[in-house]
């Protein structure tokens, strides 16, 4: 059954549901699960009914379940295939995990706690089938064998970082932990191409290192996503008619309708962790089908307890350390979160706004002595008006001569008499500085210290008051007068404006270009508020973070980012890490009675109020914990670390421990645009925290773009869904597309021509093992098939017996494997990528597959040990090939290497699969390879393609064989002679009439001096083709006359054309120049045409 793309997608959403949520027996959803995408049992469409039936039955018998039926083993199979793709789900994810009061006890033993166990390790079924069934009438399906492949390495055990040979084997082979912390994604996330990106490229490094023999981490896990998920459940909440309410609300609530519409923060977080449950961990089950050979029973999510603890300790720790404190300064708030965010999290996008411009009246004593508006005043630009009620001075710079006279005299705030109880305007002072840009609006600048973060800065200088003139949902304050108190900002803009217009303080209104600040995640305008929040001081933790890359403790890769990193860092300002959100890791700070200066830092109540009574309060003293959440970046930064067991074995000596043995990590792949929310911070608190880098390598890459160029929005209809294309092309032609023709750091335009071209190489591929398989290795002995398993590289003693097209396919290979292995350790995945599709497709399919049949094939002179030597370097360079293109696409090479005589499955390898396999090169060992044998055979190739060519140009009948006298000399002569019948097939020339000479010889003499078409291959090497056996004269000169009776046609109406002044006078210059463009490749076509008719003569 072939299923439509989006049926695919929505099963895979179905199945996940299904078995989060329904009641039903694993094996009724499994069944489900199979049934909507097309699987019938493990191995695919192509088995018959009664082989897949004995082969359940068989299962169904290892695990002990001969009484069932037929029917339930197939599900009982096929679920446990499913739920080893499924989310694995925790009982330490509950409500009060977001407190953190665990003892030190709990959170050791729930770290170390081993996830429920998979169906132990055995020949799976997968492995047995797939090699069983052979490739003999299939094609390239993806569909039917990506989740088999998927579930038998998972069950396998075969992403363990021990799955390749034990620590003891590992560390006496002096192979290091390859440590890859994968970013967590947003844990109610789901899949889009930003992720698809980032698996293809960890998972490349991953499966190379893993290879290589390198112990290898991939830690996956989700994040909480403070902001994102709370703002789903509130959604949830307001289609019910509710909303987040404080206690002081509730309490004030008089009615039960009022209180039932309150939702307050315990029942809140419930709402949360439920919804978490239902949709959390969709994401890791689409991360399993685009291949990431993560290490999941590692997974680890941000609120988990164990990590949770480590977030208070880092807290503590860094309050410890001076580098934590609250503080009152200007922070960006979300009006629509009701939250602070970073200046990371604040975008800015160049919006038409308008400079509104309007007189500041300049204070005068009237008749009676009183202060009050006079005649004179400033005009004044702003593009915020609602914020002239928060105006505390109006400045201009002390040069600038039109205002030195008005400096230190006093303006009357606009319409600020609405909100005086005595009617009288507010007076603000004029003052001086050389922040003022004279030349912008009217040089003289309203400063608002309580919105604007440039203002603030200048209020502190001067001393300023600092007024808040708005509430944190964004409408104006009660001190903006009854008028506008309560209006929304924007509301109230206008309403002010048109009341300064009837006080005639209106000047004009200009169109006005403008950066406006957004939220990242909510998307509305940000508003500069001075507010009270927790800080960490990052000057002395951004100087070490900036050293470690200049000390080279961090190479970033591309090294272009190294100047933005050294930038970032050298201008950084204190991070604000609180939250006013619910849903996170609430800050470890308890205040003392109903003080909200007097506060205690701990990690814990118990030891709060151990810390409180030691200060001399009752033991039984009210503590109040602190309401605010910690920012998301916080806790992820703790990532690298936090996820192998710090804090708790930070202080352990056992070197066996997951922090001992897996910390620091070795790279850091991720994109370039969270360098800073995410990966700055990690090294920060890394360094901090622990001692050293996180990690040795920054490896950022590019944003996944459509095929022009241009962002992928909805809006645009522009988007490609990871999901929808591997259902389409399968998972390895994504992967492979994303990963290969472009550099570190550099965007990625994504171009489905290129995805469906990438399948069809893997198709390719699938057909060479195919030729392989069913023609190379038909009726091959066991004892010989068993001989041709790879066990490592070819030796000089075996090469040196081979003939030149095997010592040049096995130099080229060889070649490859050193150029690849340089390239992925060098970080250049992409180079590394595209040669091995070069070589595959131009060399090995294009070349050494079809000299092979003159070896294999009777017919044509082959047989005997020619056979079997061709057999050994078929499987021995499809092997190594695949070796190498299995870290870009794992699907196909692991379905494939299955059909290849394998060698026994090593001692203490998890299974005997591909990813577990040797890589081709183990170590610097040099491969052998022929430097000669490369330059004679590719003599042989320039000599067949101008043999191709030629009868192309010639128009020879495709089927038609033709003569030809090579001359040559030498070794050239020698190599060429002992592969005529290569040449002969691949040239298609006539085996009776081709023959290879001496040069200067008196048979070259004689090619030379008939009539023949004379091709220079090289200096040293020619062919001659007689022209009799490569045309019909009469015939070729009659098409020739008739083409050129053509051309001469065309060439008279276009040259008319352009003769004519009317056209090229009245016609665009663009379609002139076109039609010359045409005109000259006409005439090109009539001379070389008329050359040919000149020749046959």
């Amino acid at each position: 059954m072939v299923c439509s793309t989006s049926r695919k997608r929505h099963s895979y959403a179905a199945a996940y549901l299904l078995a989060m949520t329904t009641s039903l027996p694993s094996t009724a959803v499994v069944a489900a699960f199979r049934h909507s995408i097309g699987f019938n049992g493990m191995i695919g469409r192509r088995r018959s009914s009664t082989s897949r039936a004995a082969l359940l039955s068989s299962t169904t018998t290892r695990r002990g379940s001969s009484s069932r039926t037929s029917s339930t083993t197939t599900t009982t199979t096929a679920s446990r295939a499913f739920f080893a793709l499924a989310p694995q789900r925790s009982s330490m994810f509950h409500p009060s995990s977001t407190t953190s009061s665990s003892s030190s006890a709990l959170f050791s033993s729930s770290l170390t706690k081993e996830p429920s166990p998979s169906p132990p390790p055995s020949t799976s079924d997968y492995d047995i089938t797939n090699a069983s069934t052979g490739l003999s009438g299939t094609s390239y399906d993806p569909t039917t064998f990506e989740t088999n492949v998927y579930t038998w390495w998972e069950t396998t055990g075969c992403f363990d970082p021990d799955a390749k040979q034990s620590p003891t084997t590992s560390k006496a082979n002096n192979r290091e932990p390859y440590i890859l912390p994968m970013p967590p994604p947003n844990v109610t996330g789901r899949l889009h191409m930003g992720h698809a990106i980032f698996v293809a490229l960890q998972d490349v490094l991953a499966r190379f290192h893993r290879m290589r023999g390198r112990p290898v981490l991939w830690t996956p896990g989700t994040d909480h996503a403070g902001i994102a998920t709370q703002l789903q459940v509130e959604k949830l909440l307001l289609a019910e008619g509710k909303r987040r309410g404080t206690p002081e609300e509730i309490a004030a609530a008089t009615t039960d309708e009022e209180r039932s519409q309150l939702v307050g923060r315990e029942d809140f977080l419930k709402r949360v962790w439920e919804y978490k449950e239902e949709q959390g961990g969709a994401i890791t089950f689409q991360l399993r089908s685009l291949g990431a050979s993560a290490d999941w029973k590692r997974e680890r999510f941000t609120m988990d307890p164990a990590l949770s603890v480590g977030v208070s300790e880092a807290f503590c720790k860094l309050h410890e350390r001076g580098l934590v404190y609250r503080g009152t300064y200007m922070v960006n708030w979300s009006p629509g979160l009701m939250t602070a965010v970073s200046d990371l999290e604040v975008e800015y996008s160049e919006e038409e706004g308008k400079l509104y411009y309007f007189k500041y009246m300049v204070e005068s004593d009237d008749e009676e002595g009183e202060k009050a508006s006079g005649e004179e005043y400033l005009a004044v630009a702003t593009t915020r008006p609602e914020t002239i009620f928060g105006d505390t001075a109006v400045c201009v710079n002390p040069e600038d001569e039109r205002y030195t006279h008005l400096v230190g005299k006093r303006v009357l705030v606009p319409m600020s008499e609405t909100n005086n109880p005595d009617g009288k305007a507010r007076s603000i002072p004029i003052i001086a500085d050389e922040y003022v840009d004279m030349e912008f609006g009217t040089g003289a600048l309203k400063i608002t210290p309580g919105h604007d973060p440039n203002d603030y800065e200048i209020g502190k200088k001067q001393n300023l008051d600092i007024m808040n003139v708005m509430n944190k949902d964004g409408t104006m304050a009660d001190n903006c007068g009854e008028r506008y108190a309560g209006l929304d900002r924007f509301v109230a803009r206008t309403k002010l404006w048109e009341d300064m217009e009837g006080a005639d303080l209106v000047i004009k209104v200009e169109p006005h270009m403008q950066r406006v600040p957004r939220s990242q995640r909510g998307g509305e305008i940000i508003e500069p508020l001075v507010s009270k929040q927790w800080f960490v001081k990052t000057e002395g933790m951004g100087a070490k973070a900036l050293e470690a890359v200049k000390g080279g403790d961090i190479t970033i890769v591309p090294q272009r980012f190294e100047k933005v990193w050294y930038g970032w860092l050298t201008d950084i300002r204190d991070w604000c890490i609180s939250r006013q959100l619910w849903w996170g890791h609430r800050i470890p700070v308890w205040y003392v009675g109903n003080s909200d200066e007097e506060y205690i830092v701990a990690r814990n109540e118990e030891e709060a109020r151990q810390k409180a009574t030691d200060a001399g309060h009752p033991t039984d003293v009210t503590l109040r914990q602190e309401d605010d959440v910690l920012d998301t970046w916080f806790s992820s930064g703790l990532w690298p670390f936090a996820t192998v067991g710090w804090p708790q074995d930070a202080d352990n000596d056992d070197d066996t421990t997951d922090l001992a043995r897996f910390y620091p990590g070795t790279c850091l792949e991720t994109g370039y645009d969270i360098l800073f929310f995410w990966v700055a911070r990690m090294v920060m608190l890394g360094i901090e925290l622990t001692g050293v880098s996180p990690f040795q390598v920054i490896y950022l890459h590019g944003l996944v773009r459509a095929a022009d160029g241009t962002k992928m929005s909805k809006t645009k209809g522009n988007v490609v869904d990871p999901l929808d294309t591997v259902a389409e092309f399968g998972a390895d032609s994504l992967r492979y597309s994303l990963v290969t023709g472009v550099t570190p750091g550099q965007d990625i335009p994504l171009n489905m021509d290129k995805i469906a071209a990438n399948k069809a190489f893997a198709n390719k591929l699938w057909n060479c093992c195919k030729f392989v398989t069913d023609n190379a290795l038909k009726d091959v002995s066991e004892e010989e098939l068993s001989s041709l398993g790879v066990t490592g590289p070819m030796g000089k003693e075996e090469f040196d017996t081979l003939a030149l097209p095997e010592r040049y396919i096995i130099s080229k290979c060889h070649e490859l494997v050193e150029s690849v292995t340089t390239d992925i350790e060098k970080y250049q995945l992409g180079a590394a990528g595209s040669k091995i599709y070069e070589f595959l497709w131009d060399q090995y399919a294009d070349w050494y597959i079809e000299i092979s049949k003159t070896r294999l094939y009777e017919g044509f002179g082959g047989g005997g040990d020619d056979a079997k030597t061709a057999r050994r370097v078929l499987v021995y360079i499809l092997d190594t090939s695949m070796r190498l293109l299995h870290p870009y696409m794992p699907y196909v090479t692991e379905q494939l290497w299955h059909h290849l005589p394998r060698a026994p499955q090593a001692d203490g390898t998890a299974a005997n699969a591909l990813m577990l396999a040797d890589w081709p090169q183990m170590d610097d060992t040099a491969l052998v390879t022929d430097k000669d044998a490369i330059a004679t055979f590719e003599c042989f190739q320039a000599l067949t393609r101008s043999i191709r060519n030629a009868r192309a140009e010639y128009n020879v009948e495709q089927g038609k064989k033709i003569s030809a006298t090579i001359v040559a000399s030498g070794h050239l002569k020698d190599a060429i002679e002992a592969e005529i019948k290569s040449l002969v097939m691949l040239a298609k020339l006539d085996p009776d009439s081709a023959a290879v000479v001496e040069s200067g010889s008196d048979e070259a003499k004689a090619a030379a001096a008939g009539d023949s078409a004379q091709l220079v291959v090289q200096d040293g090497v020619e062919a001659y083709l007689p022209l009799s056996g490569l045309i019909d004269a009469e015939k070729e000169k009659q098409r020739l006359e008739k083409q050129a009776t053509k051309l001469k046609v065309e060439i008279g109406k276009l040259a008319g054309r352009l003769q004519s002044k009317g056209f090229v006078d009245k016609a665009p210059p663009a379609v002139v120049d076109k039609a010359r463009a045409e005109l000259a490749e006409l005439e090109d076509q009539a001379s070389k045409v008329q050359a040919s008719l000149d020749a046959l003569k």
